[in-house]
């Protein structure tokens, strides 16, 4: 049988007891409280930059958040549902990435290297944190607050700066602070183990936590050539500029075309943003956009090769996450929070340096690799259950009462997809009121063979990305959009990743690989 078709047959098998249960307690739930936002309390209002707001007040929410829809929301993102890729774990992380029989649920993207996926997550940590609002229970969003600033300024590196937290800086104010992981960098850490970082978030895993040890070296390297040459102004305003400003063209012109598609893109920038328009208001994030663009944990991988030589001289290759490495003093697996000398980033397994090491990335699709069924509390905000990523992303729905997929879609004039064989199952019409973030997948699935988003989830998320760089007027796009980068690189006129790592001095050359 095929992987989709025993993933279908299962959740069919498992789905009849839960719904069961949620009849009989629907009428509880209810007098709990649990029900959908009502549109009048999701009116258009003036949305301050410090909070969630909506993209589209006007769309009812996908279904309402009774009993019967958390039962249903548990048993799509349950271990062993629709969702779960059936990774074989017991062939271990090495075999997983060389035999892709083994994962035949997580098939490659030939557009994409598997940094791309960490990239992406760097970039959400820097514009939205929740730490607030209750999972699964309905919530005006502008009640949340959002815990960072609604811009793609590296706040998640640089805090409130020097003056406001002088604990991720060295005495002299300029510089960020980088320490020895044993054999390269690290984060700055407590005796413990907890990161000294803008964001804890940026050490939830290994290749997290080392890409935000590039950043810190990126700054502290673009600081020494200003002295370098002289600049007479303030060189550590000057650096965060800089740094802010490639840092922001490689959202533009490396990431969005290759999760959202070059044309859209350009038409983006081109004609402007037809939904995410808060003008005359601040910048804000929106729930549509801060739900699809979860989209991204499709693309993890089951397992890393971390880095060439950390292992003994050898290949460290690890789960991303795995419950039997809760209690090792240096884990097995990838998580974060640990300062040992065989956990650093070997970055050509990452982005391509011309070397033939890089692997790829997942391609986007309605399924997630199995470990991310099972996170350790301590890679989830707060540290309570459930443990499961796609439950969580699904139960989300509910806190914000968020418009269908096809609602979305049939806004912005995109074709609409009828999910009935994966959704028709639940019973409650979820078959064509799909939650987005299960759209958005099925959306790239079906109609951009997984490479990259499709068009309602694409739009989503250029014009949000964007949109924060237009309605920032220290951004490059608002303050010098004919700007082009200026620090050196392989390309003229361009900036990448790799070109970033390398003027950092993390990449493969630096470390003699």
């Amino acid at each position: 049988m095929h992987t989709r078709a025993r993933r279908q047959a299962r959740a069919r098998a498992q789905l009849s007891r839960r719904l069961f249960l949620a009849g009989v307690g629907a009428t509880a739930a209810a007098a709990a409280g649990i029900g959908a936002i009502g549109l009048a309390d999701a009116q258009p209002r003036p949305t301050p930059a410090n909070r969630f707001g909506r993209m589209f007040p006007n769309l009812p929410p996908y279904v309402p958040a009774d009993e019967r829809c958390r039962q249903a929301m548990l048993a799509i993102g349950a271990v062993g549902g629709i969702m779960d890729a059936d990774d074989d774990l017991a062939a271990g992380p090495v075999q997983l990435i060389l035999d892709p029989a083994l994962s035949a649920g997580n098939p490659d993207n030939p557009d994409h290297t598997a940094g791309i996926t960490f990239l992406g997550q760097f970039l959400d940590h820097d514009m939205t944190f929740d730490q607030t609002s209750p999972l699964g229970t309905p919530t005006r969003p502008e009640d949340s607050p959002n815990d960072r600033t609604p811009a793609l300024d590296l706040d998640t590196v640089y805090g409130g700066g020097p003056g406001v937290d002088p604990e991720l800086y060295e005495s002299d104010r300029r510089h960020l602070r980088v320490e020895s992981g044993g054999l390269f960098e690290d984060v700055p850490r407590q005796g413990g183990g907890t990161a000294i970082i803008g964001d804890p978030r940026n050490d939830e895993n290994a290749i997290l936590s080392g890409l935000h040890a590039a950043f810190l070296l990126f700054h502290n390297r673009v600081v020494d050539r200003l002295v370098g040459t002289g600049y007479g102004g303030d060189v550590f305003t000057e650096a965060r500029r800089l740094v802010t400003w490639h840092y922001q063209w490689i959202i533009v012109h490396t990431f969005l075309p290759l999760v959202c598609g070059q044309d859209v893109v350009d038409d983006v920038l081109d004609n402007g943003r037809d939904h995410y328009r808060p003008e005359p208001g601040p910048a804000f994030m929106p729930i549509e956009f801060q739900i699809a663009y979860r989209m991204g944990h499709s693309m993890i991988r089951p397992s890393y090769r971390l880095n060439l030589q950390g292992d003994d001289g050898g290949p460290f290759f690890g789960f991303i996450f795995d419950p039997a490495a809760a209690f090792e003093d240096d884990p097995s697996d990838l998580r974060g929070g640990v300062r040992k000398p065989r956990r650093f980033v070997g970055w050509q397994t990452f982005f391509d340096f011309g070397d033939g090491q890089v692997r790829p990335n997942k391609r986007l699709d309605t399924v997630i690799s199995t470990p991310l069924f099972r996170l350790p509390l301590g890679a989830i905000t707060g540290g309570q259950p459930p443990i499961s990523l796609a439950q969580r992303n699904l139960l989300r729905h509910m806190t914000w009462s968020v418009p269908a997929g096809q609602r979305i879609a049939q806004n912005m004039g995109h074709q609409m997809l009828m999910l009935q064989d994966d959704m028709a199952p639940y019973g409650i019409a979820l078959e064509n009121q799909t939650p987005l973030w299960f759209y958005v997948l099925a959306e790239a699935e079906q109609l951009a063979d997984g490479r990259r988003l499709g068009p309602t989830g694409a739009r989503l998320v250029a014009e949000v990305f964007l949109g924060l760089l237009e309605l920032d007027p220290s951004s490059y796009l608002a303050a010098a959009p004919t700007w082009r980068p200026t620090l050196p690189s392989t390309t003229t006129g361009d900036f990448r990743m790799q070109d970033l790592l390398r003027f950092a001095g993390v990449d493969p050359a630096a470390r003699g690989q």
